[in-house]
């Protein structure tokens, strides 16, 4: 099975439910008390790359309205291409400010669904990072909570800051364990994904 299936949960397919998004603000609280984790303050959306007029369009007027935001304090919402060829549409804000993110992400997917590109949107990633080692120093850990657009549902991602190796390296690894520890802690604040096989790790995600 490729990306693409594990992604847009081909196998299964339901309706998406963008307000489980909204869900993320409380389980961040679930997230801290029992892991020990804090949002960083980013978060993005990916999906397949889209060429022409009419996607570019869509892009223009979603950055256009979230960069109008009074109170953002980071930096633009930006466009940016992984070394697979994914594109993700990355917002930033300030840590403390995850129930703004969230609509960012939100109002990120619901246009790109209301312009008809529903059907390249794969997922959406909100980074969190280890409390106590803030600032990604040696030995800090990173957590990103991945939402499957297809699927409706939740995974947590955690690659190890040790992995070496460039995209499809065979020295990239993540923390499964962490991974466990953390779906454990959310299933009663998230919809988390069962199939641990839909449990893709996204290399090279923005805030990752």
């Amino acid at each position: 099975m490729g990306l693409l299936d594990i992604l847009l949960g081909r196998t299964k397919p339901v309706v998406p439910d963008l307000d489980r998004l909204f869900g993320l603000p409380s389980a961040a609280v679930t997230l801290q008390a029992a892991a020990g984790f804090t949002p960083t303050g980013g978060g993005a959306v990916c999906f397949a790359t889209v060429e022409g007029a009419a996607f570019d369009e869509v892009r223009k007027e979603v950055q256009a309205l979230l960069d109008a935001d009074a109170e953002r304090t980071g930096p633009p919402v930006e466009l940016v291409r992984d070394e697979y060829g994914y594109s993700w549409l990355v917002s930033r804000r300030g840590p403390e400010d995850l129930p703004a993110l969230v609509g960012d992400l939100h109002a990120v997917n619901s246009a790109l669904e209301a312009g008809g590109f529903g059907p390249q949107l794969l997922c959406s990633v909100v980074g969190f990072e280890d409390a106590a080692s803030e600032g990604g120093g040696a030995g800090s850990r990173r957590l990103g909570l991945v939402y499957l657009y297809k699927r409706g549902t939740f995974y947590p991602f955690s690659p190890l800051t040790e992995s070496v190796g460039g995209p499809g390296g065979g020295g990239q690894r993540r923390d499964s364990a962490l991974e466990l520890q953390v779906r454990a802690a959310l299933v009663g604040d998230l919809r988390m994904e069962e199939d641990l096989g839909r449990w893709f790790p996204v290399w090279g995600a923005p805030g990752l």
